[in-house]
């Protein structure tokens, strides 16, 4: 297609700048944060790009401002023509962290930030002073659209859905184990199935439900645990099991780090779970970004050089 040059001068692209940051934010007075404006400023450009596209573009709801199918429908467009801009304007051929300022946002479970954060930030320490982390809870269904809106840059965790622009590299496998107080419940590992399904159970996850991958496999079995307490992250459960006659099931590298620093047990799981991969996750329109791929780099090179926490 040929460029329409008459047309497009007549573009301001901060335009399209505040339309992403519309779209991100759903919200006028964080959209114009975002992008260092003023809220009537921002207030101005909504008006003037819903006068561009002929359509209200975001519309107010109880939940804040939710766009309408026709910016759902140029939000990728949108981003993709600012990425493309931004990598052939904006940023040099080569990228160096020493020099770097640059936030990355990425959404993660607290049991994988356990597990890879405190290497990641010790060596962007060390080579990379300038780059920030923004990290915020995200489950593998919110995290796809995060990616898709710009909310975030990368996802990490267990992910088996995705769209063909969404990429994956994996970083590790890992298992579950039970954790659990020997004093509290007056049982050592290994335990029996009869010892697990005895006691009462902690479930962590971060959707609103009381059934996880253990209550599947315990159904295939047509046995039931009890659970009695549910928390969408990992911080409380050793303070809880450690102090009440309840056990809780969770990755084993976390399961191993709490139960040393909290003097608990750990044992293999009485019944058949499946091992899950860790992965990154990211929207191809970062491919050819050249500090997102240093980033994901980096935390590939911490998983295999096996020096993450846990």
């Amino acid at each position: 297609m040929d460029i329409d040059h008459t047309n497009l001068s007549r573009l301001d692209l901060n335009l399209l700048v505040a339309f992403d940051a519309l779209l991100s934010e759903r919200s006028v007075t964080r959209a114009a944060s975002r992008i260092g404006l003023g809220q009537s400023a921002m207030s101005h450009n909504l008006a003037r790009l819903r006068r561009l596209f002929d359509d209200e573009l975001m519309t107010r709801g109880a939940d804040g401002m939710r766009p309408t199918p026709r910016a759902l429908a140029l939000a990728e467009p949108v981003r993709n023509a600012l990425r493309t801009v931004q990598s052939a304007v904006l940023e040099s051929g080569t990228f160096n962290p020493a020099t770097a300022d640059r936030v990355f946002r990425i959404g993660l479970a607290d049991s994988i930030e356990v597990a890879i954060m405190p290497a990641l930030i010790e060596r962007l320490q060390a080579i990379a002073p300038g780059v920030s982390i923004r990290l915020r809870p995200a489950n593998r269904t919110d995290v796809l659209e995060e990616l898709d809106t710009g909310q975030l840059d990368l996802g990490i965790g267990v992910f088996e859905q995705g769209q063909v622009h969404h990429f994956r590299r994996q970083l590790y496998t890992d298992h579950f184990l039970c954790l659990f107080s020997p004093e509290q419940l007056g049982v050592s590992a290994p335990l029996s199935l009869g010892d697990y399904l005895n006691f009462p159970h902690i479930l962590t996850s971060l959707a609103d439900d009381t059934r996880g991958v253990v209550d599947e496999a315990l159904a295939k079995r047509k046995l039931r645990r009890k659970v009695i307490m549910t928390t969408p992250g990992f911080l409380a459960v050793p303070f809880v099991v450690r102090r009440a006659p309840v056990m809780t099931t969770m990755p084993s590298r976390l399961a191993h780090y709490f139960a040393d620093a909290f003097g608990l047990a750990t044992s293999p799981v009485p019944i058949k779970l499946p091992r899950f991969a860790i992965s990154l996750l990211w929207h191809g329109s970062f491919n050819r970004d050249l500090s997102h791929s240093w980033l994901r780099q980096t935390i590939a090179s911490l998983a295999s050089e096996d020096i993450l926490e846990l």
